[in-house]
Order: C-alpha cells, then structure tokens, then sequence
C-alpha cells in the first residue's frame, strides 16, 4: 500500500509536480473511506486515533481509542445501517458534536449508503428538509445533554420526517430510540455484511452548505472527492503517525470531518476531541496551551478567531516544543495577523482555501515550503487544477479565459475533489460547468509561482468566523418587517471573527421604525444564530445598480469607514485627525487612511489598532 510520502516532503509547486509525475498512474491508495480506515488498522492498530476529553480541564478524564477500534466500530455501525435499510442511494442523518460516536455514524454512513451531518444550530423546519433532501432512513443523535439540546430536535425531526426507519441515540436508550452503542455492538466488525463494493464514483456524503432560503442546498462528495481531499492534505502537512492535532471543528463542516479529520487518520496520526462543546468549552481555550502540552500536540487546527484570542494573551510559559505548524482556514488570514503569531510563539502559521463543494479544500500551503507566501492561501492540491477566469458580464465567469499570472479574477479549480453537484441539479448552474470547473465565487489571482491568492468575493457569503452565512436569508427574514421595503445584509469587517452580519435597510415611503425595533423583530426569525445582525442600520435609500439591484459595494466601503473610523478613536481623543475612506478597485476593498497633526508613533499606533482586521489599508500621514 502507499505510504504517506514520508522521504517526498512537499515545499513548493515544483514538488508537487514531482509526485504528480511519480502517481500519475494512480495517485490515491485505496478506493473508498472505509478502505482507508481498514488501511488504518493494518498500519497503525493499537495506536491512538482519537481521545476524548470529558471536561475541558488539563488532567481530567479521557477515553482514548485505536486505529483498529475505530475500523472495528464503524464497520459495526454500516452493519446496522444496512440492517436498517440503508442502502447505496440511501443516507444516514446526523446531529451530534465531533465525539466519537459521531464518526462511527459518518464513516459507517458512507460505508453502507451515504453520510449526512447537519448542523443541530439550525431550526428544525431547516433539518426536516436537509434530512428529507438526503433521503436520510436513519438519524443518529446526541441524546440528553446538560450543555446541547440536540435530542428534543430529533424527536421533532423523527416526528415530521416520515422516511426514516430509526432514530439512534448516543449516550443510552431514551423515548423509544434505541442506544446506539448497544446497537451496534452485535454486529461483525471486520466485514461489511452487505457485500457492498464501494466505487471512487459512488456518493459518501452530502454536505449542506451556507443559508437555506427554503429548499435544501446540500453538496454531493464521492469516496473518491474525500479520498482526494483527505490524502492530499495529509502529503503537503506531512502528517505523522507520531503527530497528535486537536479537531474542534464540527463534523458538519468539511474541516472537522475532512481537513483536520480524515486527512489526519490517513497519516495515523492522533486527534484529542476537545469535549461535546469541541472550541466552544471556556476551559478548553483558557487553557489551550496546557492542553498542547499535556496531549503533545504538533499540528495546531484553528481559525482566525482563535489566531486573536491567543494573540491577545501573554504568551504562557508552558512547553511547546511538540508544536510544528498551525494551519488556519475558515476565512480570510489577515496578513499582519499571522506575522504577529509567529513572532509571538515562533509556531509557523500555513493557510488554507476551500469550500464545501471543494469538498474542503482547494489550495493550502505546505508544511515545508521555506516560508508563508504573506497573503496566500497556499498552492493547488496534487493533481488539481486552479485558475483566475475571466468576468464575463455582470453574472458570468468563463473559465475558458484564465487570467495571467498576478491579474484578477473569479477563483475556479477543477480535480478529483471537486463535488459532482447539488442533490437539486437545477441549482447547479453558475457553481458547477459541464467540464468540472467549480467556481468559487471569489476574486483572486494565481501568481507565476502558482500560489493562489484571495482578494475577495464575487458571491455575497457572509464569512464570520468558520461559518457561512447566506445574505439572502438574512434578507428575506429582515422584509417581513411591515416597514421594511428593501434590505440588504453584508459582511462587516470585524477583528476578530472576520465578518459579522449587519444589515441595511430602506423603509417604506411613510413608514416608522427604529433600528432596535428591527433587529428585535428579525432575531427569533433567523434560523442560525450565527447570522443574526449585530446591527441594523436604516438608510434614506439603498444604492442601486442601473438596473435597479442593490449596490452593495457602496455599503461594504461605508462600513468599513464606519468601522475603521470606530477602531481609530482613541486617535482622535489624542487630538489627530483621522479620515478613513474605503475605496475599490479590480483588486477589492481597501481603505485610506490619512492622519493630520500626528506624531512618529501615529503609524505603528494604526497598525496596533486595526491588528486583525480583514481589510487591507494605506496611510497618509501629516504633522
């Protein structure tokens, strides 16, 4: 079998032309997930794959389990599904935190149909429609939960989705759902029962992705779209069976599953589940470096806003010699952000760039490049294929036109890890080509040394922290309002988690509302709580294309002003002049600033202040 390229270390585009070279006769090992896993146990048996932390306290209790048990539990569990009648076409629904069981369900989902996380933040009306898009038979979920009220939902979801068969409950038997645990337990665990071939082709999962406006949006991925993702990742991290990584990622975000989940199996690496709460546990963070040091943790997953929460602490005196990398995605890497890490903790930081449809990733930066490319996300996967293509009118993107190296463009990649589509084909259309392009509706360009770059977004996905928000979700939610007569929800330039939702707003010619009054109404109406406003602001008018659409470059430039000029206070009560205007241009968003009646340390003050901030900027300063 393959072995992870432990003498082929990956640096730079030319290496992973090598190894393309050197696999182009067959660049994957094995032909499904559950192969790979079986993989797992033949090489690394008894070795840790997984550790769950009880509580989020360094030294508190923990169940550890081995490459060989894990095959062992999801083998049982596909055993069960295909009992309960899950076949090929056929999907196991979940909702349960990055916990074991949760990946027993995930993996043996796919290993007897197909696999199907939902996000348990959404309301249920949102799940009932995603677990009936999937076609899902089975829904595994947590059960009684003193911190996750997930298990009142999927008796709502059960109640209202008549195609499932069974509702499976993690932590022991409760209304009428059998445990899952127990259920699984009699079954072989070394074979699949059905007899099931599984094809590179054949669909594992489907993932949702962004806001729903209705009808589901869930992204298909193949064995071989996660095979491709999962084995690339682990060859340009150089993933170890000695490494060890904490995953807090959910398992409904293809980070959590994909990028710092199997990618890190296949290496035989180890992975520390940080409680049901994953990031969310205060202990957890408050004391992340005990817990790096305590677990030996080499490979750091993260996204910027926990890049800012460890910035904004003094550095610990606690060993951190394990640490070889962090890898951040999620949303946009502030440059001088990273700079920041680095010289504080001396971890190098490397980016990554992926979607769901991408099935996690489509350019990330290697682990042994000589040093982070500042604004990068990194380079093409092994045999995958990136360009900058072309505009083609207000809505259109030709890819048959791929920009120079260094010019602008919409992002498309193409490549064994790009989704077949949408289990609704007719939202295929401008995110999928017919020669499998995906576009990815962000604006960038690819360098001459192959290093792709994100300067901004075609699309209007709202990024805040690892979490997509649809605008027009939020959108549709904020027109009912009897005195809304257009709005509009953008992404607000935010220091810490990136974006945050805010929203514009016109009223109706003789209408009355306060702003407060507004995102009262609007709040029980969102089904995310991450995409709910922090804050709405009413205009006379919104800005208008010509033909007659909203403008919402114009209100990203005012709300940067607006933000900036926010950040930028404590200048002014120091008596400096401070203008901040937001300008555009074919490479996105900036601002400059200027400064008047200000002294030498202006300059570095700026910078201190608008550390993490999303937005690139210049200045003009005066005396």
């Amino acid at each position: 079998m393959t072995e992870p390229a432990a003498n082929r270390k990956i640096r730079n585009q030319a290496d992973i032309r090598a190894l393309e070279a050197a696999t182009a006769a067959g660049f994957l090992p094995v032909a499904s997930t559950w192969e790979l896993l079986a993989r797992g146990r033949d090489l690394f048996g008894d070795r840790l794959a997984f550790r769950f932390l009880e509580t989020g306290m360094p030294g508190g209790p923990s169940a550890d389990l081995s490459h060989a048990d894990l095959f062992a539990r999801v083998t049982q569990a596909a055993n069960l599904f295909a009992d309960l009648g899950v076949g090929p076409d056929d999907a196991v629904a979940m909702l349960a935190p990055n916990i074991p069981e949760a990946h027993f369900a995930l993996w043996g989902g796919e290993a007897a149909g197909r696999a199907c996380p939902v996000n348990n933040l959404l309301n249920t009306d949102h799940i009932v429609d995603l677990v009936e898009a999937a076609g899902a038979k089975v829904l595994v979920a947590l059960g009684p939960d003193p911190d996750l009220d997930i298990w009142t939902r999927a008796l709502e979801v059960r109640d209202r989705a008549p195609g499932l068969n069974a509702v499976l409950s993690i932590g022991g038997a409760q209304d009428g759902a059998a445990d899952f645990a127990a259920a699984i337990a009699g079954y072989p665990a070394d074979r699949l029962t059905s007899g099931r071939t599984i094809r590179r082709g054949d669909i594992a999962s489907c993932f949702h992705t962004g806001g729903t406006t209705g009808a589901p949006k869930l992204a298909l991925h193949t064995h071989g779209n996660e095979l491709h993702v999962s084995w690339s990742a682990c060859l340009m991290l150089d993933v170890r069976p000695e490494d060890a990584a904490i995953n807090g990622f959910p398992l409904f975000h293809v980070a959590g599953s994909m990028v710092f989940g199997m990618a890190f199996l296949a290496g035989g690496a180890s992975i520390v589940l940080p409680t049901r709460l994953g990031m969310r546990h205060p202990d957890i963070v408050a004391r992340y470096w005990e817990h790096v040091a305590e677990h030996r943790i080499s490979i750091l997953p993260a996204v910027p806003t926990l890049l800012a929460t460890l910035l904004s602490r003094p550095v610990p005196e606690t060993d951190m010699s394990s640490v070889r990398g962090l890898i951040i995605g999620g949303s946009p890497l502030p440059t001088e952000m990273a700079d920041a890490f680095e010289e504080s903790f001396g971890i190098p930081v490397r980016n990554v760039f992926g979607m769901t449809e991408s099935s996690g990733i489509i350019a990330m930066e290697p682990f042994h490049a000589s040093a982070r490319v500042g604004g990068s996300c990194g380079l093409p996967l092994p045999h995958t294929e990136v360009i900058a293509a072309a505009l083609a009118g207000p809505d259109g993107v030709d890819v048959s036109q791929p920009m120079p190296a260094g010019v602008t463009g919409v992002l498309a990649a193409r490549g064994g890890h790009v989704s077949p589509g949408y289990t609704d084909p007719e939202r295929n259309p401008g995110t999928f080509t017919d020669d499998g392009w995906l576009i990815s509706g962000d604006l960038g360009h690819v360098d001459e040394n192959g290093y792709v770059f994100v300067t901004g977004r075609s699309k209007d996905v709202i990024i805040r922290g690892a979490h997509n928000i649809d605008p027009a979700m939020v959108e549709e939610m904020v027109n009912r309002h009897p005195a809304v007569e257009m709005s509009a929800a953008i992404g607000q330039p935010d220091a810490y988690a990136g974006e945050l939702p805010v929203v514009y707003v016109a009223l109706k010619p003789g209408a009355a509302a306060t702003e407060e009054e507004i995102l009262a109404f609007v709040t029980p109406l969102i089904a995310e709580r991450p995409a709910v406003p922090k804050r709405v602001h009413i205009l006379p008018d919104l800005p208008q294309t010509a033909l007659g659409k909203v403008f919402k470059p114009a209100l990203r430039l005012q709300s940067i002003e607006r933000v900036f000029g926010e950040a930028l206070a404590p200048l002014r009560d120091d008596g400096v002049a401070v203008t901040v205007t937001g300008q555009q241009s074919a490479a996105g968003l900036s601002a400059h600033i200027a400064l008047s009646g200000a002294d030498g340390a202006a300059e570095e003050r700026v910078r201190s202040l608008l550390r993490g901030f999303p937005v690139d900027y210049e200045m003009e300063v005066s005396a």
